[in-house]
């Protein structure tokens, strides 16, 4: 068994502005509400390694975890995937932008699959996904919005 999302959100702005602010990943503590740091571990042309580190959850624990994402802006997406998976066997994540009346859509797929002994298990995680997507795909609109002004060129 393995877990599998899928979210998006249409934001009222040009393309090049969505692809710009959600790849600039220094900047992901600014625009994400989850992410407390983001420290680059190396960088090669559109590939970047960083370490992303989570504000503490409703238990103190702090998450952190090394992730390694291509950006293709010819084809309008980006491959990610875990280097350090923690508590998964693997995470690949997918986005994929689109032009299209009223601005950028922008979509989401995430593939996993939780280790065994996890604190929670594939269907746990998916609906913990869904739910977390939803209002951080949101908080990139708005803060887009505010800082860019919307409206789709």
């Amino acid at each position: 068994m393995s877990g599998h999302t899928e979210n998006e959100i249409t934001i009222p702005a040009p393309m090049d502005v969505v692809w710009d602010v959600t790849n600039d990943v220094e900047g992901w503590p600014d625009l994400f509400s989850e992410y407390a740091s983001v420290d680059i571990v190396e960088r090669e042309g559109d590939r970047v390694v960083f370490r992303l580190t989570m504000h503490p959850d409703e238990h103190g624990q702090v998450w952190s975890w090394v992730s390694e994402r291509t950006a293709d802006r010819a084809t309008r997406t980006v491959r990610a995937h875990r280097v350090e998976t923690g508590p998964f066997q693997y995470m690949d994540i997918h986005w994929k932008y689109e032009e299209v009346p009223g601005g950028t859509r922008m979509r989401w797929t995430q593939d996993f699959a939780m280790k065994p002994g996890a604190p929670l298990d594939d269907e746990a995680m998916t609906d913990r996904i869904n739910d977390n997507s939803k209002i951080q795909l949101e908080l990139i609109r708005e803060r887009i919005m505010q800082r860019h002004g919307g409206g789709a060129a």
